[in-house]
């Protein structure tokens, strides 16, 4: 077992990584997957030092410079309003250092000091975090969805000394405040002001750029022999909640900025004339991996669109407006949109459609392919590891799978006692984590070292989730393992049912968890969101109708015995549905 490897000084990273690629200059070989293998065996020299900002953004303004990158921004915003905004890779981080001025000498902020930024999609919010990777700043993303009560438990579970959010959200941090003994510095993005806050917007804009040499230099020290932790943290993500109270998942700036640079394809496929745009979210950690670290790393374009609220219509126009090569959303998005008569668009540029988050059901799979003649390639992954499995480009899509291991993972279906499962078993979704822990896994669950001891069984790390995994090793999502349901025996997966019933066309979302039942121990329950066509149909009529369509589409025992209409199913500030909390409504746990 090799346990030391030779590393480089940063100013090598250059020279190790970019390199010509069909008449572009772009980061990474041509075959990164064995290079890989190269570092891992002792073969192939890394960096000792590694900042994304400086070894990826600023590299790609150099070669703007030389006039061997397209004409293509770096980032392109537009608010739906008439306003719109587009940076080149050098105005990007002209204006970066101007923040990260701002935080360190305005605001008194140093190396290893948290913050917390709460802003819907603007430009800013990408500012603020390449300043903060610049300066060394620890920043922890959050929705704009989040209420007082979510503010105030980040901001004492973290002890961040900033905040920086809107004049909408001001008044909610202002409530909390007073109960955040280390929160020294609150910014709003406003064209107004407000006591106590200062003025985001003046300051950066009025302020120098910083010095060049302001960026933090980060040191990795990657090893892919044993388990040694990158030494410096870079970003915090709050977990969605599903199956508790969210939990500080820290990453550094190995997992997150450097991974995409050893990893063949991954699950995109990019060059410098792409542009991607994806709708999570920025409090999600696939904003930060679909909008900013792995575009970027190819020298894509990344796309955003304010979206106050998701409209269907708005997106599609977009679609239809502007050279879009890659549309990343939520398996929300894409049934929502197959809603709409989609012969009535015709999109500008569109390729490659990505659903993450949760799964697909193949129903709107099929309906967007018939439609568009697209497909849409799914991902899976989590807050702790970003993209685990992937359908790539040119793999072969199978309704109702997931894709197969992304690379740099060895993704397998243990059993309880972390035993490797059989192609076909169900079991749990786990990555090998020992003895070599891959580049991509956070470095702990911060402050929990129970829940960060309790992810690993054996060599592995557990995600929670179930699933089987197919002979050429295509992975299928079942459910969350505490969401498995078992009535009189059977074991039935959520997701099952749920995918059955959401073919039939009176089913717009639904959501399936179990229900006490005093002969079968418990049984399948379905909370339906109905289409507005079938508002007025008899409710006894449509659940016959609805239960005769599962026991017709999947096995006939996993057909939902209770069936409840609802106008909208409880979700998590990510998007995910809050199964557990229907599941203890139904259980009297609330």
């Amino acid at each position: 077992m090799i346990t030391r490897i030779r590393l480089l000084h940063r100013k090598s990273f250059a020279e190790w990584s970019v390199l010509t690629f069909h008449g572009h200059l772009r980061l990474l070989s041509s075959d990164v997957y064995s290079q890989y293998e190269s570092i891992r065996q002792g073969k192939q020299e890394i960096p000792k030092y590694f900042n994304f900002a400086s070894d990826v953004l600023d590299k790609w303004s150099e070669i703007e410079k030389a006039g061997k990158r397209p004409s293509n921004p770096a980032f392109w915003w537009v608010s739906g309003e008439g306003e719109e905004v587009k940076w080149s890779f050098e105005e990007l981080g002209f204006l970066s250092r101007k923040v990260a001025n701002v935080l360190t000498k305005e605001c008194g902020l140093q190396k290893g000091d948290k913050l917390i930024v709460i802003l819907p999609r603007i430009p800013e919010w990408w500012l603020v975090k390449v300043a903060c990777m610049r300066a060394g700043i620890v920043i922890i993303p959050g929705t704009s969805q989040l209420s007082a009560k979510d503010i105030l438990y980040r901001l004492q579970a973290s002890k961040a000394k900033c905040i920086i959010t809107t004049d909408k959200l001001a008044p909610a941090v202002d409530s909390v405040a007073s109960q955040c003994q280390l929160l020294k510095t609150k910014l709003m993005v406003s064209k107004g002001s407000r006591e106590g806050w200062l003025n985001f917007t003046e300051l950066y804009q009025t302020k120098q750029t910083a010095p060049t040499n302001s960026t933090a230099t980060i040191e990795v020290i990657i090893t892919f022999s044993f388990l040694q932790k990158p030494i410096y943290p870079m970003v915090i993500f709050f977990t969605s909640g599903t199956t508790g109270s969210p939990k500080m998942t820290q990453h550094s700036q190995g997992s997150l900025g450097f991974r995409p640079l050893l990893s063949e394809r991954y699950w995109l496929d990019f060059t410098p004339s792409h542009m991607i745009w994806n709708t999570a979210d920025t409090g999600w950690i696939l904003t930060s991996v679909a909008s900013f670290f792995d575009p970027w790393v190819f020298g894509s374009c990344v796309f955003i669109h304010n979206l106050p609220r998701t409209d269907s219509a708005v997106i599609l126009n977009t679609l239809c407006r502007f050279p879009i090569d890659v549309l990343v959303g939520a398996p929300t998005l894409f049934r929502m949109l197959v809603q709409n008569d989609l012969s009535k668009y015709k999109f500008m540029n569109l390729k490659y459609c990505v659903s993450g988050g949760e799964p697909l059901n193949p129903e709107v799979m099929e309906q967007w392919k018939s439609q568009t003649g697209l497909d849409i390639h799914e991902v899976y992954g989590q807050t702790e590891m970003g993209i685990i499995c992937c359908v790539c480009k040119g793999m072969k899509i199978k309704p109702g799978s997931m894709g197969k291991a992304a690379p740099l993972y060895d993704v397998q279906i243990v059993d309880k006692n972390a035993n490797i499962l059989p192609p076909g078993q169900q079991g749990e979704i786990a990555v090998r984590s020992k003895p070599i822990r891959p580049l991509g896994f956070f470095s702990e669950y911060l402050d929990n070292p129970k829940k960060t001891a309790e992810s690993e069984r054996g060599d592995f790390y557990v995600t929670g989730d179930r699933g089987t995994m197919d002979e050429e090793g295509y992975f299928q999502f079942i459910g969350r393992d505490d969401d498995i349901i078992i009535s009189s025996g059977y074991r039935i997966g959520p997701f099952e049912v749920e995918s059955a019933l959401i073919e039939h066309p009176a089913v717009v979302e639904t959501a399936v968890v179990s229900s006490p039942d005093p002969l079968r121990g418990e049984v399948v329950k379905a909370f339906v969101v109905l289409s507005p066509t079938f508002s007025s149909t008899d409710l006894e009529s449509l659940t016959r109708d609805l239960q005769d369509h599962v026991k017709k589409t999947t096995a006939p025992y996993k057909y939902p015995r209770k069936v409840e209409f609802v106008k909208e199913l409880p979700k998590t500030i990510t998007g995910k549905i809050k199964r557990n909390e229907l599941r203890d409504k139904e259980w009297g746990r609330m």
